[in-house]
C-alpha cells in the first residue's frame, strides 16, 4: 500500500506539472494550425517568444517561429481569429486535418496532384526552386549540372514530391527516403549520402547554419524538371471546408513584397555565427549551448515519457492480470450458458492478445488516435490516447508474461486451494497470483524500461514526449549529434534510475525468505 500510495503522489505530481491550463475565448475559436516545427526557415522550435515567435499549443513552454507561422499570425489575424500552433509531425499532418483535429495545414506542404486528391489548397503563398545540399568538402560542391551528380547516393524527405524528383539525376544511386531533414543532415554529414533534395530557402537555412553544408543551383535547363505546383507551397484544408475561399481573400491581401520580405528575415535569423566550430570543444560546447536554452523542453518531455511509461505499465498490468485470469478459469466442469460465456470472454481476450503483439504501436496509434476521430467522433486528448495505447499494448505483453508466471507457480498449489473449497477468483487472488507477482515481477520492470523507450514512436499523434521534442531542437539548430546526444544521456538516467527501482522493490516483494513452522499450540518448532 505504501508503494500504490507513492505511486499515486507521484502521478499527480507529474500530471500537474505537463497538462496546461489554457483560458480560451469562447466566442472566437482559434484558427488550429498544424506543422512540423521542425523544418527551417518555414517553421521551427524555439523556448522564448523572441522575433514573434507563437505557443506551441500541445507543447507548453515550447515556441514556435519561421515563415510558415507568421504567415498563419496574418492570415488569422485577416480572419479575425486568434491563432493556435499544433506541433504534428509529417506523416500526422494529412490525418490530422482529415480527422478534424486541426483547421489547416501551414507548412510548407506543396500542392501535389495526389494530396489534391485528399484535401483542398489555397492559393499558393510562396515559390521557390528545387536544389541539393551536399557536404562543402565533397566531391558534388562544385557541380553545376543533374549530370554532375551520375551514381551520387541522393535522398529526399520521406512523402513529398521531392523524393520523385531523384530519379531525373542521371544512373543516380537512390537512397531510402528519410522522414526528416534532421534525419538527412546527419546522414549526409556521416557520410551515408552524398546529398538530399531541398528547397531553396531550406537549403539556405541549414547552410548558413552549419559550415560544414553546402547547397547546389543549377542553371536554367541544368537542374530538377518539376510543375508549378510542386515548387509552391499552399494551404491545406479538409475538402470542401468553407475556410477555403475565407483563406484565398486573406492571401491576397497580403503583397508578394512583404512575402519575400518575411522568408528573407525568417532565412536571416537561422544564421549561426558559430558555425565554424567543429572540433571536440566546440561540440560540447554546443551541447552546452543547446541544453542552457533549451533544457526546458528536455525536461518537459521527460517528465511527458515518465507520465506516459508509467501510466502506461500500471495500467497494462492490470489489463493483463484481468485478461490472463478470465483465460485461465476452468471450463471442463461448467455447463449451460455460463460455460460459452466464459469461453466467448476467453477467446476474445486470446484475439486481444494476438492482435496487439501482431502489430507494431506506432500503427495502433495512429488507428486508435486519428480512426477515433474520424470514424467514431471522439476527439481524444493526445495525452490521453498515449497512456490509453502504451496500456493495451503492455497489457497484451504482459497477459503471456503472467501467463508463464501462474504456469511457475507449483500444482501443489492449485490442488491445496481447491481441495480447501476456494474458488477460481479465491484461488489466484489469495494463493496463485502472489506467488507469480514474484516470478514476473523482474519482466514488468523490463516492460517498464521499454515502454520508456518505445514512448518515442507516439511523435506520430503529436505527443511531445522527449524524442518528439529533441527532433525540434535538431531541426531548428541544425546541431543534429548534439542534441541526440542530450536525449541519449536523458535515456540512459531514466532506464537505469527505473531498474534501481524495479530491483529494490523486487527485494520488498521477496521480503526475507527465511522462516520458522509453528506448532498448534503456537511454539516454534
Amino acid at each position: 500500500m505504501r508503494i500504490l500510495r507513492t505511486l499515486g503522489m507521484m502521478v499527480v505530481a507529474l500530471v500537474l506539472a505537463i497538462v496546461p491550463v489554457h483560458a480560451q475565448d469562447a466566442e472566437v475559436a482559434p484558427l488550429r494550425v498544424g506543422m512540423e516545427v521542425n523544418y527551417a526557415p518555414f517553421n521551427w522550435s524555439q523556448s522564448t517568444d523572441a522575433n514573434g515567435a507563437v505557443p506551441v499549443a500541445n507543447s507548453p513552454g515550447e515556441y514556435a517561429n519561421g515563415y510558415d507561422v507568421q504567415m498563419a499570425k496574418s492570415l488569422a489575424e485577416k480572419l479575425g481569429r486568434p491563432v493556435e500552433i499544433q506541433k504534428i509531425e509529417w506523416d500526422g499532418l494529412l490525418p490530422a486535418l482529415t480527422s478534424g483535429k486541426i483547421d489547416a495545414i501551414i507548412a510548407g506542404m506543396s500542392p501535389t496532384a495526389e494530396r489534391k486528391e485528399v484535401i483542398d489548397f489555397t492559393e499558393n503563398y510562396y515559390t521557390s526552386d528545387i536544389v541539393l545540399v551536399v557536404q562543402k568538402a565533397g566531391q558534388y560542391a562544385g557541380a553545376t549540372a543533374l549530370s554532375d551528380f551520375d551514381g551520387a547516393k541522393i535522398t529526399a524527405q520521406l512523402n513529398t514530391f521531392h523524393y520523385t524528383l531523384v530519379d531525373q539525376i542521371p544512373n543516380v544511386n537512390k537512397q531510402t527516403a528519410m522522414d526528416a531533414f534532421p534525419t538527412m543532415i546527419t546522414a549526409l554529414k556521416a557520410g551515408s549520402i552524398d546529398g538530399y533534395v531541398s528547397e531553396r530557402p531550406g537549403a539556405l537555412a541549414a547552410t548558413m547554419a552549419d559550415a560544414d553544408l553546402a547547397m547546389v543551383e543549377f542553371a536554367e535547363g541544368q537542374g530538377f524538371e518539376a510543375s508549378p505546383e510542386d515548387t509552391s507551397i499552399a494551404v491545406g484544408v479538409a475538402k470542401n471546408s468553407p475556410l477555403l475561399a475565407a483563406l484565398n481573400e486573406a492571401l491576397a491581401q497580403i503583397p508578394e513584397e512583404t512575402r519575400q520580405e518575411t522568408m528573407d528575415n525568417m532565412v536571416a535569423l537561422q544564421s549561426n555565427p558559430d558555425a565554424e566550430q567543429t572540433d571536440d570543444a566546440g561540440f560540447f560546447a554546443t551541447v552546452a549551448s543547446i541544453w542552457s536554452e533549451y533544457n526546458g523542453l528536455f525536461l518537459r518531455g521527460m517528465l511527458v515519457t515518465l507520465l506516459i511509461s508509467i501510466l502506461g505499465t500500471a495500467f497494462g498490468l492490470v489489463i493483463g492480470f484481468i485478461v490472463q485470469v478470465v483465460r485461465s478459469i476452468p471450463t471442463k466442469r461448467k455447463s449451460g450458458p455460463s460455460k460459452w460465456v466464459i469461453r466467448f470472454f476467453q477467446i476474445l481476450g486470446t484475439c486481444y492478445v494476438e492482435l496487439f503483439r501482431s502489430t507494431p504501436m506506432i500503427v495502433q496509434a495512429m488507428l486508435i488516435y486519428y480512426g477515433s476521430k474520424q470514424f467514431l467522433g471522439v476527439d481524444m486528448n493526445a495525452l490521453f490516447a498515449a497512456v490509453l495505447i502504451v496500456s493495451i499494448n503492455t497489457g497484451a505483453y504482459l497477459a503471456e508474461t503472467i501467463r508463464g508466471g501462474i504456469d511457475a507457480v507449483d500444482v501443489g498449489q492449485f490442488e491445496a486451494s481447491h481441495a480447501i473449497g476456494l474458488t477460481h477468483s479465491q484461488k489466484m487472488r489469495h494463493v496463485i497470483l502472489p506467488q507469480a507477482m514474484r516470478a514476473i515481477l523482474p519482466s514488468i520492470g523490463n516492460e517498464l524500461i521499454v515502454n520508456i523507450k518505445d514512448t518515442s514512436v507516439l511523435n506520430v499523434i503529436s505527443v511531445t514526449e522527449l524524442f518528439f521534442v529533441t527532433k525540434s531542437v535538431a531541426g531548428s539548430t541544425f546541431q543534429i549529434f548534439q542534441a541526440y546526444f542530450i536525449v541519449a544521456i536523458i535515456y540512459f538516467i531514466l532506464t537505469r534510475v527505473a531498474n534501481f527501482l524495479v530491483r529494490l522493490l523486487g527485494k520488498q516483494v521477496n521480503g526475507d525468505s527465511r522462516f520458522s513452522m509453528q506448532s498448534a499450540t503456537g511454539q516454534g518448532a
